[in-house]
């Protein structure tokens, strides 16, 4: 099992469990103990539980979502190909505003070397788009989240409110035909409805995990996105939901 695999089975059962024996965790996911403890420090220096002797209790509420630390290294090769396609469907010369999330750090990425006009809503990509030398750069206010660096509250929605773009770029908890499109935190979400305001095209970038899970914080109805990017992994009946509500799917 890859390293990423298994902290994200570790930061999973402890969170079930909320609390649980290295002993336990080593039979879990087939690794050592010594191998166990070592993770355990890396997801405590995250954040994401407490040691004790023997074991591990969860920092996090079921509803949490992961450290951004954590998520940026899952599926990093889906999230890639996801961004590649993103990219495709972004003409040149396109104003672009990008939401907050590991995907849509991909998604800067991959537009690293395009002339466009993009503002990020997050100082991960603020920073992966800093050199790009054909590229606009807008930076919003607002407050960043500790660890996701995501930018919220009064001043990122005024700078939002205050332009219009051709595309937004927009990540997501979960998403569902029925449930739309929603998010873990109450700040993130009305940013995410902001960007959305603001852009006369939305594109939803959600790997397969993503699609039939709902969030507590709705952002928009399925209706208001005309695309949603995800991979081959995606369950058939929702992504048929979804093209039967009017949305564009793709696939990578």
């Amino acid at each position: 099992m890859a390293s990423t695999d298994r902290l994200r089975q570790i930061t999973d059962a402890v969170r079930e469990a909320g609390r649980i024996g290295v002993a336990e965790l080593a039979g879990l996911t087939g690794a050592s103990e010594m191998t166990i403890r070592r993770d355990l420090e890396v997801l405590a220096d995250q954040g994401v539980l407490e040691r004790y002797r023997g074991g591990a209790r969860s920092l996090l509420l079921r509803g949490d979502e992961p450290p951004f630390a954590l998520r940026a290294q899952e599926g990093l090769e889906t999230k890639r190909r996801i961004a590649a396609e993103v990219a495709e469907l972004i003409a040149d010369g396109e104003s672009v505003v990008l939401d907050s999330g590991t995907t849509c750090l991909e998604v800067a990425r991959a537009l690293e070397h395009r002339r466009l006009t993009v503002m990020p809503l997050s100082l991960h990509a603020v920073n992966a788009l800093s050199a790009a030398p054909r590229l606009t750069l807008l930076v919003p206010g607002g407050r960043p989240r500790p660890g996701e660096l995501a930018l919220t509250g009064p001043l990122t929605a005024a700078s939002l409110a205050a332009l219009r773009f051709d595309t937004a770029v927009i990540g997501c908890c979960g998403l569902t035909a029925t449930d739309g499109l929603t998010a873990y935190d109450l700040d993130d979400a009305a940013v995410k409805r902001a960007a959305i305001a603001s852009a006369r095209r939305v594109i939803a970038v959600a790997d397969a995990a993503k699609l039939s899970r709902t969030a507590l914080a709705f952002v928009a109805p399925a209706s208001g996105l005309h695309a949603v990017v995800t991979d081959e992994a995606a369950p058939n009946d929702e992504t048929d939901a979804l093209a039967t509500a009017g949305v564009t799917v793709r696939k990578v």
